[in-house]
This record gives structure tokens, sequence and C-alpha cells, in this order.
């Protein structure tokens, strides 16, 4: 898809970014924030997950292990040029950023928009999993949820179902009660309107954290809030919030 592809910039100062795409996106949608870190010099790897960014067809039989494994590959790119990681995500985006900073307790911060913390209830996984036995593979879209009307997210018309369910099981349900872990500062932006996810996620990472969380509300944005009206906001307190964590 036009606008979708990675992003991996060589900066100049001694500390890197890891931004992190969601569910059915891609990298455009986190794109005003991976290139704010560019143009501050900080080194970028801004990964296209698989099965994200061509054609929904090619999302169907990728699941958690592969989005993660993408994750840990662009980290490692990363930490082979830098040693002060700052890793920042959006949505399913903001999944895999927990996920990294428990894989990788060095990681000097972690930045998260509207993050999924939380797996759905048993009879909302049940409902799923019906609907697939039903041999319905694909639900309604949950893309470009987006207060400004002059913004679009590049996102897939569909919510594939079985890769929904392995985010869900896969990745939220391992991790949702281990938040505690995370010793790291966080930066968490919530948007008090969020169609996708519940602003409750939010909440649940900012009483759980083991370290120091920094919650900010945005008041104008919906769930793509770093396309949205907060989203030079987002990308300058991002910034900010690097620079003060890394010491570069």
């Amino acid at each position: 898809m036009p606008g979708a592809e990675p992003t991996s910039h060589v900066g100049a100062r001694h500390a890197g970014v890891l931004m992190l795409h969601g569910f059915t996106g891609n990298p455009s949608s986190v794109r005003n924030q991976a290139q704010a870190c560019v143009d501050a010099g900080f080194h970028v790897e801004s990964p296209r997950l698989p099965g994200h960014g061509t054609a929904i067809e090619e999302m169907l039989d990728t699941g958690w292990a592969d989005w993660s494994g993408e994750v840990e590959a662009a980290y490692a790119r990363l930490a082979a040029r830098v040693d002060q990681i700052v890793v920042m995500g959006l949505s399913m985006g903001g999944s895999l950023t927990l996920w990294t900073g428990l894989e990788h307790p060095d990681v000097r911060g972690l930045v998260c928009v509207n993050p999924a913390t939380q797996t759905q209830p048993s009879e909302v996984l049940d409902m799923i999993a019906e609907m697939l036995a039903d041999g319905v593979d694909v639900m309604p879209g949950i893309g470009s949820d987006i207060a400004d009307p002059s913004a679009v997210e590049i996102a897939y018309p569909g919510t594939p179902l079985r890769p929904l369910l392995s985010f869900l099981n896969d990745g939220l349900a391992p991790i949702t009660d281990r938040f505690g872990e995370l010793a790291m500062p966080i930066l968490l932006y919530t948007s008090r309107q969020d169609h996708v996810v519940d602003p409750a996620s939010s909440e649940h990472l900012a009483a759980t954290a083991g370290g120091a969380v920094e919650h900010v509300w945005l008041d104008r944005s919906y769930h793509v809030a770093t396309q949205d009206y907060d989203r030079d906001t987002i990308s300058a307190g991002a910034i900010a919030f690097v620079e003060r964590v890394t010491g570069a």
C-alpha cells in the first residue's frame, strides 16, 4: 500500500527509537512521530509488521509470533547501532511496546498511545471462535478512528478474526498481569474518546506498572491519536521523553 513503507534511519545521536504501529495498520499511522525522531537526530526503526500494509488476505495467516518476531528483529537492528533505546507504539503497537520492555528490561523508556493491555472477556473470545467455526474470517474494520476530518488512516477495511484471536490470546493474555515487572519510565497517552480500545486499558497499565508513569489524557483525539489533532503534541512529548530518559 502506498505510504505503508517501513522506516530505518541512522541518526547522529547516541540513542534510538523503535516505533510500532497497530493492528491492521502500518507505519504510516506513526509516521509523524517517526519523522519527528529522525528530525531530532535519533536512530529510528519503524517496521511494517508481517501481513500489514499490503492486502488483508496476507494478514489472515499471521499472528502474535510473527509480529513480535519482526519487532525483535527491528530491536536487534537498532541495538546494533545504539546502547540506549526507547520503544513507542500505538494500540497493538503499544502492546508490543510493553512486550518489548518485558523482554528487554534495559530499555530506557516506553511511550504508549492508547495501548491495548487486557484481553477480552471469555464470552467475546468464544464469539470470535464461533464466527471462525462458521467460516467467517473477517469482520468490519476498526481503522481510521480519528476526530480530525482532514486525516485518514491507511488501514485495512476489515478485521481478520484469526489474527485478532492470536493478538488477544497469545499477545495480551500472557502479559496483562506482568506490568509490575516494568521498572523503566513510561509515557502514556490516552484519548478520552476511543472507539477501539477502552481507556480502562491505559488505566490498568498506569495502576500496575512497576516504574514511574506519566499519564497524559487527550481531549481532542480519538484512537489513532498519532494522526489526530494531538499528533504534534505527542511527537513533541515523545522527543522530550527520549531526551530525558537517554540523556542523548
